[in-house]
């Protein structure tokens, strides 16, 4: 009975290199997606929307909606500024948790793990977990709210046909990543095309909105009615939950070929030692043929012990 071997994962300068750090992240889904070869960066993009499309999810909540709702009705554009740098911070927090899992094939709480003792493991955790409690607290009771405004169904009733939901979707993984992608972004369009309507419907003052969204104002700070608004707003868009989750789904997509493992580097690449962590190094292989085909140029992937740093490596590279 042939069984089918799990992905290997690169080493990593400074980790433990235990059996059970090399389960891959969602295995049930690792690697099952498939990213066009083309040599267009457009369509090579558009295999990495899904993930995007899904953590953008996060920061749709009743608890954005909330804050800045209740700043808006209290404040006008002042806040504006508050909700531009908020979004700024977000996606500089994504696009690295984004580049950490597609780099080391690992999520950002496996390399906490890895990274850290059991006291600052097991207390990030316990954070990390109450943050996500939070957060679909307020996300269940917004959308039992939400059925009950819409058809009048009780709020108990409406926790669970929202739980139930969430486990549907759940389910639709047995089908394939592509359909929840495909799903969430159904919705997600429909949200923005219901927003644009009110956009042109409210028919806001352009110039004040344009003024308060790049240049803030000081009562943000001055004003502690304004200023709890604004902590909230940043509790509400900066989210840990949804970093965890980003360098995990990412891995969905197959960015490397298993073919009999991982194969050696081509006798004429060019390699390239980079200084790694604890002493450790990097090597990185450039393939002449993998930008032809549509692929990275290089992919960092072999380390040695700080004792035996080489002036030429024989890396492993993935064709």
């Amino acid at each position: 009975m042939s069984t089918i071997a799990e992905p290997i994962l690169p080493v990593i300068p400074g980790l433990a290199p235990g059996p059970e750090h090399q389960v891959p992240s969602l295995p049930e889904v690792h690697a099952t997606v498939r990213i066009s070869r083309s040599p267009h960066y457009w369509r090579r993009l558009l295999g990495f929307l899904g993930p995007g499309f899904l953590i953008s999810v996060g920061y749709m909540d009743p608890g954005n909606w909330a804050t800045d709702i209740a700043g808006g009705s209290r404040f006008g554009y002042t806040l504006l500024f508050v909700i531009m740098a908020s979004n700024l911070m977000a996606i500089l927090l994504q696009s690295l948790s984004l580049k950490l899992g597609i780099a080391t094939e690992r999520d950002l709480a496996q390399m906490c793990h890895q990274s850290y003792g059991p006291r600052v493991s097991y207390a990030l955790w316990i954070g990390a977990e109450i943050a996500i409690a939070a957060c679909d607290l307020a996300e269940v009771i917004g959308s039992a709210i939400a059925l009950n405004l819409l058809f009048h169904i009780p709020l108990f009733y409406g926790v669970l046909i929202t739980s139930l939901d969430v486990l549907l979707i759940l389910l639709m993984q047995r089908w394939g990543f592509r359909y929840i992608e495909a799903l969430v972004i159904a919705l997600i369009g429909t949200i923005a095309g219901m927003f644009g309507v009110q956009m042109f419907l409210s028919r806001p003052d352009y110039w004040p909105v344009l003024h308060n969204l790049f240049i803030p104002s000081a009562a943000i700070v001055t004003n502690p009615e304004m200023l709890y608004i604004a902590i909230g707003i940043l509790g509400a868009t900066v989210m840990p939950h949804n970093l965890y989750l980003h360098s995990s789904i990412v891995q969905s997509r197959k960015l490397r070929a298993h073919a009999g493992g991982q194969a050696r580097g081509h006798r004429h690449g060019q390699h390239r030692l980079r200084a790694g962590a604890h002493g450790g190094a990097l090597c990185e292989c450039r393939h002449p043929d993998r930008r032809r085909r549509g692929l990275p140029s290089s992919w960092a992937v072999s380390t040695w012990p700080p004792s035996r740093t080489p002036t030429s490596c024989s890396a492993r590279c993935w064709a």
